[in-house]
């Protein structure tokens, strides 16, 4: 894109996590692309391009797998994006997991190895990502997650999720701390329920999303549009003075007790 006005225009970004027109990370990819970004994103596996890749088309952006359980994928994702894209200014973390065993169940219940995989997946490869992504981004950028309001809450049937987005909120915080002297700033957005591929995996998901509309001084849920449009703002120019912070954009569920 040519127009010097937009939001993003020059821009350079990696959005990890597209895994089907109604992710997150697809909705920031469309929104970022429409403001004049360059971008490269990802998908987990190769049974994930089938979906991803006509929406990779449609943006004119190169997509590659990455599995952050698998050594060495995240290492090469990040490669191969600063060899297209020359440097990177931001970036957008779009993944979390957890096995449906643990978190189906109560959080007391939850394996070991269950919660340290769904530490890894949702809250740690946040971390790895900022390692490997620093040295591209010289001139400094920012770096925007995905939370939820359970990380702040007990919400019911959000289960091992919550304390797994409670660390991720606090790496926030603390990376924004050790990456401010470089110019990278640091956010979690914090999304009202949205029905996407990972949200279907929580119980009674259907029961949540009612209950936001009851709660939400707006009385509706939210857009992928909007939650897109919020996580590119934090990753422009715009939000230059701002880092370390959790942002909702639930229509106000996050105020209301």
């Amino acid at each position: 894109m040519s127009d010097s006005t937009l939001p993003l225009a020059g821009k350079k970004g990696l959005i990890v996590g597209v895994a089907n027109d109604h992710s997150i990370a697809w909705g920031c990819a469309r929104a970022a692309r429409d403001q004049g970004a360059d971008l490269v994103l990802s998908c987990l596996n190769e049974k994930a391009v089938r979906y991803v890749a006509p929406l990779a088309d449609q943006i004119d952006a190169p997509l590659h797998t990455c599995d952050v359980e698998k050594a060495g994928e995240l290492e090469a994702l990040v490669a191969r994006a600063a060899e297209h894209l020359g440097r990177i200014d931001f970036v957008v973390h779009s993944i979390a997991w957890a096995p449906l065993e643990d978190l189906h169940g109560q959080v007391i219940d939850s394996s070991s190895t269950g919660f340290a995989r769904a530490m890894e997946v949702s809250c740690h490869s946040f971390a790895t990502l900022a390692k490997l992504c620093a040295p591209h981004m010289s001139t400094g950028g920012s770096l925007v997650t995905m939370s939820y309001l359970g990380a702040d809450e007990a919400v019911p049937h959000y289960g091992l999720m919550g304390p797994v987005k409670a660390a991720l909120e606090s790496l926030v915080r603390y990376m924004a701390m050790e990456l401010g002297p470089r110019g990278i700033r640091v956010h979690a957005v914090s999304p009202g329920p949205i029905l996407t591929r990972a949200a279907s995996g929580i119980a009674a998901f259907d029961e949540l999303m009612d209950s936001a509309i009851r709660k939400a001084p707006l009385g509706r849920l939210v857009t992928l549009e909007e939650i897109a449009q919020l996580s590119t703002f934090l990753c422009s120019d715009a939000s230059s003075g701002m880092t370390g912070q959790t942002i909702y954009v639930d229509g106000g569920c996050h105020a209301v007790a």
